[in-house]
């Protein structure tokens, strides 16, 4: 088989007395590796401060074998980063891309020997010289305590510089193949979060949420009242830290603006005429998690969670804003899919009091860019993409269901109902991917007929 490193790819976080355990394992075995290095230099400290210093330490990490100095350079490693100015990330992230870099030379020899001998150990030569040495050195950063951590964080501060530098995006790439295998679905763990949960999973509940702004404790406490739930996805290496989390309602009828469900002077429904669930936001909280599957696994999770503890549930639905419609909006070329003298109407900006025919014609064209308007070869509105990929339908379209600013800047205060109907997810799933049929209602195809 290939040659494994000998350093451990990931460290789990475990809770209670084992954490405790294990947190004092490691700081004895990285007091060890710090005398290691401190004789190996002489006394000399390393110089983790600039982005040269922290690339000497990387190679230096990629040298090592043994696992103390191993996990005492990682830690060097992972504090240096957090300590550069964001001038100084971009360097090193050059530094990255430019001397952890793959080898071609070594990748066309390798070629060549399984082109004149197609056997196993050839095929893994040719696996190891395609493997970029920085996905080596990331594997190494993720042993030290905090090295999950410090990567995503890595990634997230990477992603801002793409655009501008695309010459990065080898160690994107690096960065999202590692993350797919380490927060993979079996490595996640679904909690509810309650008021009783612990403050610090609180506080990050407000920091994190994406979608409708948590104004304060008491707003906080409204969302998990007792016709409320939350859950979030967990990973070991991130202890308290929620990776994505969703916020919902319990109903006993189809939402159709978000004031209701946000309200925090409400009266509660009696559990037993409780039959809807209502997915008004889902959060992804890690920037540099972008494009790792978390939300979809949590629906489905959740509902499961439900139906166990109420059965009388029937009904599982989101109330979703349409992030991208009011920018297509204003850029698209609207003549035939709405009469003309509504084209100079539905571009206004949405005020507190809109015509009920600019609602009517602003709902034809939403439905028209939810169906029609692509991006590739699926619906270029991400949130769309989203539940309709995850099996939903299409269901209802509501006008002036959310006028808060950011809701009349997005989506012309439009918002959607995406209905989960349990006996038809996998079908409209299949039927998604396989043939790109989007699931949708009649009602909302009488818009566009």
């Amino acid at each position: 088989m290939p040659e494994q490193d000998s350093l451990p790819e990931t460290l789990s976080e475990p809770t209670g007395g084992t954490m405790s355990t294990l947190s004092r394992t490691l700081g004895s075995v990285m007091e060890v590796g710090r005398e290691i290095l401190a004789k190996s230099r002489r006394g000399r400290p390393a110089a983790a401060d600039t982005p040269a210093g922290l690339g000497r330490l990387c190679r230096e990490l990629l040298d090592h074998r043994g696992e103390a100095s191993g996990l005492a350079l990682a830690s060097e490693i992972t504090s240096g980063y957090r300590q550069l100015a964001a001038a100084d990330r971009l360097a090193f992230f050059f530094t990255l891309a430019n001397d952890f870099d793959v080898n071609p030379d070594e990748v066309l020899a390798a070629a060549d020997r399984y082109r004149a001998e197609p056997s196993l150990e050839q095929l893994w030569d040719i696996d190891r010289a395609v493997e970029a040495p920085r996905q080596k050195l990331f594997r190494r950063i993720n042993m030290a305590p905090d090295g999950t951590r410090t990567l995503v964080a890595m990634r997230g501060d990477l992603l801002h510089t793409l655009r501008d530098n695309p010459q990065l995006r080898a160690v994107d790439s690096d960065l999202k193949h590692l993350f797919i295998s380490w927060f993979n679905k079996g490595f996640l763990e679904l909690r509810r979060i309650a008021w009783s949960s612990p403050a610090n999973v609180l506080e990050k509940l407000i920091d994190y949420e994406a979608v409708h702004q948590i104004n304060g404790w008491d707003d906080l406490r409204s969302r998990l009242r007792e016709d409320r739930r939350c859950f979030a996805f967990f990973h070991p290496a991130l202890a308290d830290d929620p990776l994505v989390f969703v916020e919902i309602a319990l109903t006993d009828t189809l939402p159709e603006a978000m004031p209701p469900l946000l309200a925090q002077q409400r009266d509660a429904i009696p559990a037993e005429r409780v039959n809807t669930v209502v997915f008004y936001s889902i959060s992804n909280c890690h920037p540099g998690l972008a494009g790792i599957s978390f939300g979809n696994f949590l629906i489905k999770n959740v509902v499961q969670e439900l139906t166990k503890e109420m059965p009388r549930l029937k009904t599982f639905v989101t109330l979703s804003p349409v992030p991208g419609f009011r920018r297509w909006l204003l850029q698209a070329e609207l003549e035939g899919l709405v009469p003309e003298e509504m084209i100079p109407r539905v571009r206004q900006p949405i005020g507190k009091v809109v015509d009920a025919a600019v609602y009517d014609a602003l709902k034809k064209l939403c439905a028209h860019y939810l169906l029609r308007v692509k991006s590739g070869e699926q619906p270029r509105d991400p949130v769309a993409r989203f539940h309709l990929g995850n099996g939903a339908r299409l269901h209802r379209l509501h006008g002036g269901a959310d006028l808060s600013v950011k809701g009349k800047e997005q989506s012309a205060g439009i918002m959607v109902n995406y209905l989960y109907d349990l006996g038809q997810i996998e079908e409209n799933h299949e039927a998604y991917f396989d043939k790109g049929r989007i699931a949708v209602s009649r009602t909302v195809q009488r818009l566009l007929d």
